[in-house]
């Protein structure tokens, strides 16, 4: 479905963008993908990567910005929407600014995608948007229910389709626990927000394997939750500094105990599959369309996918061989 064709990601330069853009290079020869983001620093040390790729466009705009989303959508087919206002803390303190690009931004792009005749759409969303307790996963759930409603938002009907791509911690990414970890492991002390504290463990590489499978599986308003392990972050800490002492610190602002995917509420309309669970829209009857279903399986009611209850756990030996794998990725010790 890639190949040959012309790809946007918004925040491409971020973890994600890092990862999907010289994975889909290789794997889907596309005719041109563009990243657009706001920072042109990250933009100039990301270019010097793909100097010599002339498929790789740069362009620095704003999803707040929607002219700028406009012309940097023309002659574009598929869209992947990576920006986001991110840190939970920093989103408590300036909650004005991490509306106006969460859910300002996503309306932006939703309507720029289907005015410039985007074929198909997947924005990532994070575990924190399922029953949310920040405003960080207030607003990705609040940008969810658009790029899901938005296939069928206008009178005159559209061809843009669109659908989202779930998961929690991703394993190595820039402020997340493993690099903090191993930033601060010689000074000899870990702080642990609270020692029952569990996350769900997904590389990018996984992420990128998602969006791709969104892209080929969605027939629009699709939310798709990869099946990752679990680990307790206290494991996480003495795999990493096995001589420090972990000392409590407690919870954040906003900070969950234990991530969520799935809530017990969306039980009625999520189905399982062999790799992953798809959660269906509750609204024009999508959640009974067997062309959304296909071979799924209904979960049972009630069911609710968390790190704390999961049945796949990650082990101190996998989580060593992935951090030897990706040593000069995670940051230095």
């Amino acid at each position: 479905m890639l190949e040959n064709s012309s790809i946007l990601i918004t925040g491409g330069t971020g973890s994600f963008g890092h990862t999907f853009v010289p994975l889909t290079l290789k794997k889907y020869n596309p005719k041109r993908l563009v990243i657009l983001s706001r920072d042109e620093m990250k933009q100039w040390e990301m270019a010097k990567l793909f100097k010599d790729d002339s498929r790789v466009r740069f362009f620095i705009g704003d999803v707040r910005d929607k002219e700028r989303l406009y012309r940097a959508l023309d002659g574009v087919d598929y869209a992947v929407h990576a920006a986001a206002t991110k840190i939970v803390p920093t989103a408590e303190y300036n909650p004005f600014e991490c509306i106006k690009t969460n859910i300002d931004g996503a309306m932006n792009l939703i309507d720029a995608c289907i005015d410039q005749g985007v074929k198909r759409v997947v924005a990532l969303s994070t575990d924190k948007a399922s029953s949310p307790i920040n405003l960080y996963g207030a607003t990705k759930l609040a940008s969810d229910k658009l790029f899901v409603a938005s296939n069928s938002s206008y009178a005159s009907g559209h061809e843009t389709r669109f659908a989202v791509v779930r998961y929690g911690n991703v394993m190595g990414s820039r402020g997340s626990v493993i690099p903090f970890f191993k930033s601060i492991k010689c000074q000899g002390v870990l702080p642990i927000t609270d020692t029952r504290m569990t996350r769900f463990m997904i590389t990018l590489e996984q992420g990128v394997d998602l969006v791709w499978h969104a892209f080929d599986d969605m027939v629009g308003g699709e939310i798709y939750v990869k099946k990752i392990p679990s680990m307790k972050v206290t494991d996480i800490g003495r795999v990493i500094a096995p001589e420090a002492k972990q000392e409590v610190i407690g919870i954040r602002p906003g900070e969950k105990l234990h991530e969520q995917m799935i809530g017990a509420e969306d039980s009625y309309f999520t189905y399982e599959y062999t790799e992953y669970y798809k959660i269906l829209p509750q609204i024009n009857d999508w959640a009974s369309d067997t062309k959304r279903i296909k071979d799924g399986v209904k979960v049972p009611e009630g069911f609710v996918y968390s790190s704390d209850s999961n049945t796949q756990w990650m082990t101190d030996s996998d989580l060593q061989v992935w951090m030897k794998a990706n040593h000069n990725s995670i940051g230095k010790d």
